[in-house]
């Protein structure tokens, strides 16, 4: 019989996600609510199971509430083919395994893939228990260092289950490209990358994904190499951001406003309006490490991809410098003073503070002896202090006047905001700090 033969009916199946964050519910909610394929234009008939550890968010979404804010609790509450669970026998019925798991640095920004060697050791131990006549699919779509589905992940899937890759199950790679907050950018109008471990393997996963991407899909020639474009994806971003940060700090011993030459030089038809600011989140702050971390193991070490992180980096402290210069001259005990942060979250109209550089703002600010309170009407201050012992306030205190005030985010609600209120919120010679441009010009805020 040939793999063709074993693998399961496009059309018919049982998908699991693990791992029910950004990136993994969404893709459970889109596999459960197409109904016919956007490719054959055919009936879909299929089962799908969300799965995740943490017990307290399987209530929730099955409460049919995504604290996230990326699917509507109308959306989930219609979909009566899609259960919630972290019961891992649950699983077993499964034709298809997507693993959507966390994969960030540690502190000393290197991969950590400790949620994805769980989540290979769980599918490992699901896929040796099942009876189904077709055989198991894996997909990865965490970030990770090219090789590494072929080097960690299936080497582990193999030991647990005593299966093999290609004769007892397949595997793929399709990376994902979820943007929290966007609206205009969802999962299914962006083309999904696919790949797969072999010929056979390849084609069937392009095929299942595009059974429900709108804008279609891209079949690479690896999964190497589409593990690769994943991580070049952000790195280039990285990269674009690290210029323009460190030109707002050459601008700035200039006396020239950063955003000012952007505009002047937007006009020209090929320039990238990049912006200067922090650069945070789950994927642009963290996907460059993978890349030089694979490269150094091979004996490279990467020269520009690493001098913009170092810059990207620094913002956070670069920022606070500048802001202390300032009060210094006017005459603030820097010790003394009150400093109002606005926004937490790593961007705008969205919940998710996961590598939040704003945090560096914060650090620095208390290192120096300062007082701070840190505004976010988008975080859950319950979350933030669990995470990073810090309680963010939904709205600022009435009544309260700051040393310093610096806009970190552009959340809707402090788009728009008259001089006056801006004034009102600082005490005589009070300073201003706006990373996002959107203080009235007239006030004269510190810009990068």
């Amino acid at each position: 019989m040939t793999s063709s033969a074993k693998l399961p009916d496009l059309h018919n199946l049982t998908v699991a996600v693990i791992g029910l964050g950004y990136v993994g519910l969404p893709i459970a909610v889109a596999f459960a609510s197409t109904k016919i394929c956007r490719i054959s234009g055919n009936s879909l008939n299929r089962r799908v199971i969300g799965f995740d550890i943490n017990e307290e968010r399987i209530q929730e979404l099955s409460n049919s509430f995504d604290r996230n804010l990326e699917v509507s609790s109308t959306e989930l509450s219609s979909l009566q083919n899609l259960l919630f669970t972290s019961t891992s026998s649950d699983l077993v019925s499964s034709d298809i395994f997507i693993v959507t798991v966390p994969t960030p640095v540690d502190s000393s920004k290197r991969p950590d893939l400790t949620c994805l060697r769980s989540a290979s050791d769980l599918v490992g131990s699901v896929i040796k228990n099942r009876t189904q006549y077709s055989l198991p699919i894996v997909i990865f779509e965490s970030t990770v260092f090219p090789g590494a589905t072929e080097e960690v992940c299936i080497p582990i899937i193999e030991s647990v289950s005593n299966l093999t890759l290609n004769h007892d199950f397949f595997c793929g790679y399709s990376p994902e490209r979820i943007n929290p907050g966007e609206s205009n950018h969802k999962l299914q109008s962006v083309v999904k990358v696919t790949s797969g471990s072999s010929p056979d393997a390849s084609l069937w996963i392009d095929q299942l994904y595009g059974s429900v991407i709108d804008a279609g899909t891209y079949k690479a020639s690896s999964i190497k190499v589409a593990e690769a474009a994943k991580v070049i994806e952000n790195t280039q971003r990285d990269l674009n951001i690290a210029l323009v940060n460190e030109l707002s700090m050459i601008f700035s011993l200039m006396d020239i406003d950063t955003i000012d030459v952007l505009n002047a030089a937007s006009t020209k038809w090929n320039f990238l309006p990049f912006r200067p600011g922090l650069v945070g989140g789950h994927c642009i702050g963290v996907d460059p490490y993978y890349l030089t971390y694979k490269s150094e193991q091979l004996g490279y070490l990467p020269q520009v991809v690493l001098a913009g992180r170092r810059i990207n980096d620094g913002m956070g402290r670069w920022i606070v410098d500048q802001l202390i210069l300032v009060m210094a001259r006017r005459g603030f005990i820097i010790s003394h003073s009150n400093i109002l942060i606005l926004g937490f979250s790593f961007k705008e109209n969205c919940p998710d503070f996961r590598n939040t550089r704003v945090i560096d703002i914060v650090n620095s600010v208390k290192y120096f002896g300062m007082s701070c309170e840190v505004v976010d009407p988008w975080v859950s201050s319950v979350d933030s202090t669990r995470e990073y012992g810090l309680a963010v306030l939904s709205s600022v205190p009435s009544g309260v006047t700051y040393d310093a005030v610096i806009v970190a985010v552009q959340h809707k609600e402090f788009v728009g905001l008259s001089s006056s209120y801006w004034r009102s919120l600082l005490t005589s010679g009070g300073v201003l700090v706006d990373l996002k441009g959107i203080v009235p010009r007239e006030l004269n805020a510190l810009r990068p």
